[in-house]
């Protein structure tokens, strides 16, 4: 398919040479004679690159570039000019353009430069259909739920999303906080900028400093040379900051800079560096309480809770369980390309009654373990771990159990391909507890 290109000129004659020209070079070429017609032909068609005279009868063609900038990011823009300025061609680069030529002059690079813009628009349209669907996998729309603590939550987030304002994100572990942060980003205007999620409860005190602020060669051994820190990759966009009351008091003191003053200083560094990063936070503790007992800087807390929503526990919102449980069965169905479309009532009435310690990480990988042992196109209790069906039943027997649980670990390492680690995930278990339950049932 031929590229797109839009010529806007109120001189006919030339619009005309130019399109012919332009023609010949293997574009599809499309004609206007003012900067309104030229947006509205952009509004509908698929353009790739804009050559545009800078006097134009409605519309100086240097401020033209916004609007096309603001209709179609990616499309490129020349500004042609029989007469050009410095002045016009500083601005006309500062609003977006791709280039400023003067007419006559530099007719032999208009070739050259339409190919190198239309190369360019072609990639930035990409990332922006790549960046479309991030947004819309990770929008609130995809949050699933329909009870009121959960619905409330949502509607604070969305309002939220549009402004710029730090939100500090609480609720038990497993609640889907980060998949709510990555939500609010998706949401707002940084969209198209990057999200960085990093859990503070991963990394020493010293190691969590350098991994968010970066460090200069020499700072310490083996820094060989600069590194740039998390707040710097996500510049314009927005930090996630999971299990926040982890954080050591020396490196809160630090973030509370960032958060007064956008600045930091890099670990071996004397200078400041400045960002621009919206910062989003969570913990699953009472950081009131935590600020009391001496563990949390208390005005680092206030510059953190300008805006708190608390997601609820699953076990709060009992009316989900089954919503959830039906979207994960059919995501890991899909996965391995398995029929299974359904789960018999039991099976519900068994996620129903289990308190979820866990919430919705454990419930997910529940059902990921279900679908994996199922031998047919319903779900039901025997795909359910043991506990779920003898921790009320009096009249099981510790045969019956272990038989039920050599099982289990036998189709989970069949399905991991022998991956004990990954078999250890799925099954909930640590990775020497699964080595010891391989040996008392012979399955190494």
């Amino acid at each position: 398919m031929k590229p797109k290109v839009l010529i806007i000129d109120d001189e006919e004659k030339l619009r005309g040479l130019l399109s012919r020209i332009i023609g010949l070079e293997g574009f599809e070429v499309l004609e206007a004679a003012t900067g309104k017609e030229g947006l509205k032909i952009l509004a509908r068609e698929n353009i790739m690159a804009v050559l545009s005279d800078v006097k134009l009868p409605d519309i100086n063609g240097v401020d033209l570039v916004k609007n096309i900038k603001e209709l179609r990011p990616y499309v490129e823009v020349i500004n042609l000019t029989a007469y050009g300025t410095v002045n016009d061609a500083v601005k006309a680069i500062q609003n977006g353009a791709f280039n400023y030529i003067i007419k006559g002059d530099d007719n032999e690079k208009i070739i050259p430069l339409l190919n190198q813009a239309v190369d360019k628009a072609r990639l930035q349209l990409k990332v922006y259909e790549l960046e479309a669907k991030l947004a819309k996998k990770y929008s609130f729309a995809n949050i699933i739920g329909q009870s009121k603590q959960i619905t409330e939550a949502i509607a604070l987030g969305r309002k939220v999303a549009a402004t710029n304002t730090t939100v500090l994100l609480l609720g038990q572990t497993g609640t889907g906080k980060e998949v709510f942060a990555s939500a609010i980003h998706y949401d707002s205007e940084r969209r198209l900028m990057p999200f960085v999620a990093v859990n503070c409860s991963s990394f020493t005190p010293e190691l969590l400093e350098s991994e968010l602020f970066g460090y200069k060669a020499g700072a310490f051994t083996g820094a060989v040379k600069d590194k740039k820190g998390l707040f710097e990759e996500a510049q314009y966009g927005t930090i996630f900051l999971d299990e926040i009351g982890e954080m050591s008091l020396e490196l809160q003191a630090k973030l509370l800079r960032v958060l007064e003053s956008k600045t930091f200083i890099k670990v071996g560094d004397t200078q400041t560096t400045k960002v621009n990063v919206r910062i989003l936070a969570a913990t699953n503790r009472d950081l009131m309480k935590e600020s009391e007992a001496g563990r949390f800087r208390e005005d680092l807390y206030y510059r953190l809770s300008v805006f708190t929503i608390t997601l609820p526990s699953l076990n709060e919102r009992k009316g989900d369980i089954e919503l959830l449980a039906k979207h994960y069965m059919e995501e890991f169905a899909a996965k391995i390309n398995s029929r299974i479309n359904k789960m018999d009532n039991q099976f519900v009435e068994l996620l129903n009654s289990h308190h979820w310690k866990g919430n919705i990480r454990e419930l997910k990988n529940c059902i990921e373990r279900a679908v994996i042992l199922a031998d047919s196109e319903t779900l039901t209790p025997n795909q359910l771990p043991p506990d779920f069906r003898f921790k009320n039943s009096s009249n099981s027997n510790a045969l019956d159990l272990a038989t039920i649980e050599k099982q289990h670990i036998f189709k989970v390492l069949q399905y991991t391909g022998g991956n004990k680690t990954e078999a250890a995930r799925l099954l909930g278990i640590g990775l020497t507890t699964l080595y010891r339950k391989l040996e008392e049932y012979h399955l190494n």
